[in-house]
């Protein structure tokens, strides 16, 4: 006895009658994929240059102070107008008082910055490497970084006379607290198990510190040199108004005296052009130092 097997019938529609719809043949075996061109979409971000996007901000305000100065809203005696202060940076820069000036602050700051990063980086490394450095120093430094450095300008002054030393002190405490704090939270910051893989290689204890823990706390120790640029401005204008007889902020007291809010706006541009340019060599040195660590840059 045979049984035998009925061809499969097609399957009925809804209204119950057989489709006529034929099945798609698939493509052969010698077929080529059908290639669809892709085709790139444009970005309206891309259209503008970034260079010119960051400088649209800082363009509207300057011409909003013109506006405001040109239609009587800002008098001169309370802010110059933006024409006023390019032509009177102009005459101090050709009779040589603002390019000295400069030169005289300039130096100031690099020399507390130096000083700074070395007292700061140093207690770092001793309080984040060692658990006796951290016993001995991260308590006094925390009490420390509370007391204003402003503050001590007039013990600086007993202590150091009115020369150069007490405003090199000043600026130099002012960088040393933000250079602790990130390099130290940097070295703590470091993944154990990068320290157990280390181990488990063979790298001894400076193996260690020089191929995982300082460059895992670099990061951070950019930050805190970004941190330190920023405070070593505000240090310098703090104590170059406190018996100075050269600098950028001696240009300013003199302009208080004579009530010149032109030279005292020229004198804060000035700072805040060189506080920016400095943030610029920090984040290219940072760009060049952390190649290795790819982050996040905004879409």
């Amino acid at each position: 006895m045979s049984i035998s097997h009925a061809p499969p019938q097609p399957a009925p529609d809804i209204s119950g009658k057989e489709s006529d719809r034929a099945p798609s043949p698939g493509p052969g075996p010698g077929a080529r994929p059908e290639l669809v061109a892709l085709v790139p979409t444009s970005s309206r971000r891309a259209r503008v240059p970034r260079w010119l996007r960051r400088t649209t901000g800082p363009l509207l305000l300057l011409g909003l102070w013109q506006l405001l100065s040109t239609t009587g809203v800002l008098t001169s005696d309370v802010l110059a107008s933006p024409e006023t202060i390019a032509r009177v940076a102009g005459n101090l820069i050709e009779d040589g008082s603002l390019t000295s000036a400069m030169g005289v602050s300039l130096q100031r700051v690099a020399i507390g910055l130096l000083l700074g990063t070395l007292v700061g980086t140093g207690l770092a490394l001793v309080s984040g490497l060692f658990r006796i450095g951290e016993d001995l120093v991260d308590a006094s430094v925390q009490m420390l970084r509370t007391v204003p450095f402003v503050g001590l300008i007039p013990l600086f002054i007993i202590w150091f006379g009115i020369g150069e030393a007490p405003k090199v002190a000043i600026i130099t405490l002012g960088v040393s607290f933000p250079l602790y704090l990130n390099v130290y939270a940097g070295i703590r910051g470091v993944d154990s198990q990068l320290i157990e893989a280390g181990e488990s290689l063979g790298l001894s204890r400076w193996g260690l510190v020089r191929h995982v823990i300082l460059p895992g706390a670099l990061p951070g120790a950019m930050t805190g040199l970004r941190y330190s640029l920023g405070i070593a401005w505000l240090a310098l204008v703090f104590a170059e108004q406190i018996n100075a007889d050269a600098g950028i902020g001696f240009l300013m007291v003199q302009a208080r005296d004579f009530l010149r809010t032109d030279v005292i706006v020229v004198c804060l541009i000035v700072y805040a052009f060189l506080g920016l340019l400095a943030d610029f060599v920090v984040r290219t040195l940072e760009r060049l130092l952390l190649q290795w660590r790819p982050t996040f840059t905004g879409r």
